[in-house]
Parts: C-alpha cells; structure tokens; sequence
C-alpha cells in the first residue's frame, strides 16, 4: 500500500492510498458492511454510488459464517463479489460493546458470542491470522476501546496493554505471508481516551512501530461533540504526515467535515445507512424524517441537487408511502441516498482541498447540515 498527499489547505488533505484492489481518493467515506454486506444495498449498487472501499469486521465474519468457509470461497473479495478496497476492524470495539460477555486479560480477550452464547478468544496473533483468511486490503490492530467517561488510570493500564498488543501484531503481521494473490496493509490504533497526555503517548509508541496508517480509536463513544474535535486535532499533530489517517466510527456529515479540517483522511460510520432504515435522510439542506405527514404530497425528490437513482426517479411523497406500508424497497431506495450523499460529500471535500477554498466551503456545509428536522406527531395519514 502507498500514500500520497496531493494538496492541503492548512491542515485538511486530499490524497491517494494506492492498493492492489485499486486507488482510494481521501478524504473517503467508507460505507460499513459489517457482516459481508452493506445493509440494504447491493455492491453493484455501491459501485454505481463510486464506493472504492468498504468494511468488513472481524468479530462478526469470524462468528458467521466464519473463517473457513470465506478461506473456502477465495476470501471476502470472492465471497461477497466485491473487486475493490476492503478494510476489516478487528473487532476491538464490537468486544468493548459486549461489555458483560467478555473478560480483557494480557494474552488477549475471551468473549461469548453474541449469537449464541458460546466462548471464544481473541488474541492479538489470532486476529492477525483470522484477517489474513479474510483477506482484507487493509487489517486493523488488536485494541482495547475504553468507554466515556473512564478514569485516567484506567484509560493509562489500557494504552499500555494496547501498545503490547499492538507490537504482537505487528511481530505476526511480519512473520505472515498474504494468502492471496494481493498484498495487505497492517493499521495501527491511537487510544487514550480524552486525557491528552494518554493520546500523546500512544500515538508517538504506535509511530515507533511503523505501520502503514493510523487509526484514532475510542472517540464517538458518547463524549461531547467538542471534545472528539478537540482530542483530535491535538492527537494529528503525532501523526506522520505521510501515512493515512483514520477516524473510526465518526460520525455524522458535519462531524466528518469538522474532522477533514483537523487533518482526517478516512471515515466510516453506521450512521447513513441506520438512520435511512428510520426514515431519516440527509440533504444539502439538512436532514428530514421523510415519515413527517407534510411529505404525504410533496411529489419532489428528496434532495433537488442529488443525482442518486432515488432522487432521479422517486417523490418524497412516494419515499413516505413506502416506509407507512413497511414495504422493503423503502429502506433500500432509503439508503442508497444516504450512502451517495456521504460519498458526495467527502468528493467535495476533496475537490475543494484542491481548488483552496475548503474552508469557506466547509462553514457554508457545516451550516446546512447543522439543520434537523424534528418529527412530526401525526404520521398516519
């Protein structure tokens, strides 16, 4: 893998990851395809959206259909039908959400399954493997994600459990040898809760390891919006300028622009496709709750600028009779617009960075999308 900075404008970047399975343009939204799948969009369909990396997870994938069948198949790529980018997380934060089906000890993490209560474990040699069976273009490290709020001690043993894990990793991601035809790349993740010191520390440890990117972890974990900005602005400045930076699980369309300016290359979050399952959409505008009954009439596409298959061919009106009758198509049509809107935007963004003029741009954006439509009372007529 190989990356390079093109243009930037103060500390917002425009670039290029070089991969085997092809380019990623950043700033990049990566839609999540937790278990093989993108919720309710076909991967031709992302390919017609111009997605050029999608996720996979580790945790999920190991469970089921598990690692032997996908290794059967010829990896992810061959299993879900999907030539392009794959990242996989290693499950680190899945296992934080298991809170009390799980036990975090220095070998690694033993955990029951979510699924059916069976016991597994986790160890930084083993996710190593279980990525290289999946295949990914681009593995995570073993991390543990604290929660917020979280004491300083605890979040320092935590940073300094993760580093040890993070150097196991590295050890076996060396010692390995790609089981498919195309080479993979190996991300570091800086924890440290909100306490700079923390932050500081593991960024400069996990930069004396020397991996090919490097992720921000444990943020949009339910602290304030302020402080995600905050801690990573501070954190960007440990960061190599010619590695890839990635903000996991971040966030909503203004969170991701916010973060771009504060020196951000890569994003992913649920947040597109969850909230288009609820009805919700996003717009150059801001959101709307297409279940409102104002839309019952309303015969314009949900976002006039949006060239997206939904916004070229389907009302408001007709979006909002779907989801009443519960039909299937409307989470489909549903987040199919909201996967293009992200898409679009972090494309913007990237045109803008190159053309010097991100930073009014984005005050402009960050404006807009600030603008949430509440929900209306009365939904049935």
């Amino acid at each position: 893998m190989k990356f390079r900075c093109v243009a930037k404008e103060r500390k917002a970047r425009a670039g290029v990851i070089e991969t085997d399975h092809g380019v990623i343009n950043t700033p990049v939204f990566m839609p999540v395809g937790t278990q093989g799948t993108v919720k309710a969009i076909e991967q031709r369909e992302l390919v017609e959206l111009g997605a050029e990396v999608i996720l996979g997870n580790t945790y999920h994938l190991y469970l089921r259909p598990g690692v032997e069948t996908i290794r059967k198949a010829g990896g992810l790529h061959v299993f879900m039908n999907w030539d392009k980018v794959l990242l996989t997380d290693s499950g680190g934060f899945q296992i934080f959400s298991l809170a009390d089906l799980r036990e975090i000890n220095e070998e690694g993490t033993v955990f029951k399954s979510h699924i059916d209560g069976s016991v597994h474990k986790f160890t930084p040699e083993n996710v190593i493997e279980i990525q290289r069976e999946l295949g990914s273009d681009i593995m995570m490290t073993l991390d543990e994600c604290t929660p917020y709020p979280c004491d300083f001690d605890y979040v320092k043993k935590s940073c300094e459990l993760t580093y040890r894990w993070a150097v196991r990793c590295k050890e076996k991601f060396l010692k390995g040898e790609p089981i498919y035809t195309h080479t993979q790349a190996l991300f570091g993740i800086v924890q440290g809760s909100i306490y700079p010191e923390l932050r500081e520390k593991s960024a400069l440890d996990l930069v004396g390891i020397d991996f090919d990117g490097f992720a921000i972890g444990g943020l949009a974990v339910g602290e304030p919006v302020d402080e995600m900005y905050r801690i990573t602005e501070f954190t960007e400045q440990f960061l190599p300028e010619e590695k890839p930076r990635y903000l996991m699980g971040v966030g909503l369309p203004e969170n991701i622009l916010e973060s771009i300016e504060r020196g951000m290359d890569m994003f992913d979050c649920v947040v597109p496709t969850r909230n288009a399952r609820n009805g919700m959409l996003f717009t150059r505008e801001g959101s709307i709750n297409i279940r409102n009954a104002k839309y019952k009439n309303d015969f314009s596409p949900v976002d006039s600028s949006c060239n997206c298959y939904t916004c070229r061919n389907f009302s408001r009106a007709y979006l909002r009779h779907l989801f009443l009758a519960k039909e299937i198509l409307a989470l489909q049509l549903a987040s199919l617009h909201n996967i293009n809107f992200f898409l679009w935007l972090t494309a913007e963004a990237r045109k803008a960075i190159l053309e010097n003029r991100f930073e009014k741009w984005k005050s402009t954006m960050v404006y807009q999308l600030q603008k949430k439509e509440p929900v209306e009372v009365k939904l049935c007529n």
